[in-house]
C-alpha cells in the first residue's frame, strides 16, 4: 500500500511515522486543512497513489511512501470510496519511495 503526502511533511513522517494528529499547517492531498478521519488514508495500489499525486492540492510537491504489513481488512471506507487505517502507522512500517514529485497535473479536478 501507499500514502501520498506533501513533501513538507517528510521530516515529521521520518520522526513520527504517519500520525493524523500531527496534521498542521500543510494541507491534505484533497485540500483539507484538518484531518478528515482519525487515521491515515492509504492507496491500495500504485495506480491509486498516482491518482492522488495528480489531484494534489497541497500547494507543492509530494512524497510517495510505501506502507508494509497492512491487513486490508483493517481499512475503513471513509464513505468516499477511499480508505484509511485508523490510528498511527509507526515509522518502521513505512519507506519513502519517491520524493518531491510534482503534482496538480489533473488541472482543476473539482
Amino acid at each position: 500500500m501507499f500514502h501520498v503526502s506533501s513533501s513538507r511533511n517528510r521530516v515529521s513522517i521520518f520522526e513520527h511515522g504517519l500520525d493524523w494528529s500531527r496534521m498542521g499547517e500543510v494541507r491534505g492531498i484533497a485540500g483539507s486543512d484538518r484531518p478528515e478521519e482519525k487515521g491515515c488514508f492509504l492507496c491500495r495500489d500504485r495506480q491509486e497513489a498516482d491518482w492522488f499525486v495528480a489531484m494534489n492540492n497541497t500547494g507543492g510537491p509530494v512524497d510517495i511512501w510505501a506502507i508494509d504489513n497492512i491487513d486490508a481488512s483493517e481499512l475503513v471506507d471513509a464513505g468516499s470510496g477511499f480508505f484509511y487505517l485508523p490510528g498511527i502507522i509507526p515509522r518502521d512500517r513505512i519507506t519513502l519511495t519517491e520524493q518531491d514529485v510534482p503534482g496538480a497535473t489533473m488541472g482543476n479536478w473539482r
